[in-house]
């Protein structure tokens, strides 16, 4: 795919908003802007994840989520990439739910509302998915706000699965990013805090996305 000129809508969370680099020029979003000329819209919004929150969270912000947001990306856009994840698992009350979900309080029922309203809505985009990148304490089945999870590699495969069954191509950073920040070299080379890349490794999350996205 050429991305020169095209738009592409980003709709996600803090790491998608930039929390962890050292801002506008540096996050993901704006170094894929710069290295393709593509005409970007950042919809991140820190905290955010992709299913309904059940009861309100202690930051009111971090309860839009997913579903609703969809309804507000660009009609125009020729790329949609959808990237989130991980506040689900890290302090959702969402339950994990069941592929067969429809109902968007669970997270698989999320996941399949998101994907059908952004197919029905934007028609004409190309929509993609990313994984949620590796970060510490990933393996945890008791989240930040002391309610029981799934791993987070449940999420990572969830998403992936129902991506296929939408035709919806996904880049799986969790496995290709060349992040892992239980390595202590790497913490230090690629995040800000075990979760959210630093400069570096947002351009390493911008250069997957670039070779993913000219490969379509």
């Amino acid at each position: 795919m050429e991305l020169k000129g095209k738009i592409v809508d980003f709709l996600g969370d803090s790491i998608t908003e930039g929390s962890g680099t050292s801002g506008d020029g540096y996050r993901f979003v704006d170094v894929f802007a710069r290295k393709t000329g593509a005409l970007t819209r950042n919809h991140g919004i820190g905290g955010t994840r992709i299913a309904r929150q059940i009861h309100l969270s202690q930051y009111p912000h971090w309860d839009q989520n997913y579903v609703d947001r969809a309804d507000n990306l660009d009609p125009g856009a020729d790329v949609i990439v959808v990237f989130g994840g991980t506040n689900d698992f890290g302090h959702g009350d969402a339950p994990f739910g069941k592929y067969e979900d429809t109902d968007d309080c669970t997270f698989c029922g999320a996941l399949r509302t998101l994907l059908t309203k952004l197919m029905t809505k934007y028609p004409y985009a190309t929509i993609v998915m990313m994984t949620p990148l590796h970060r510490l304490s990933e393996n945890v089945t008791t989240n930040e706000i002391g309610l029981p999870c799934r791993p987070l590699r449940d999420y990572v495969e969830m998403e992936k699965r129902m991506a296929a069954e939408f035709s919806v191509p996904v880049l799986d950073l969790w496995s290709v990013s060349g992040i892992q920040p239980a390595i202590p070299a790497n913490f230090i080379a690629y995040t800000a805090d075990g979760l959210h890349p630093n400069d570096r490794g947002a351009e390493r999350v911008a250069d997957r996305l670039i070779a993913f996205l000219n490969a379509l």
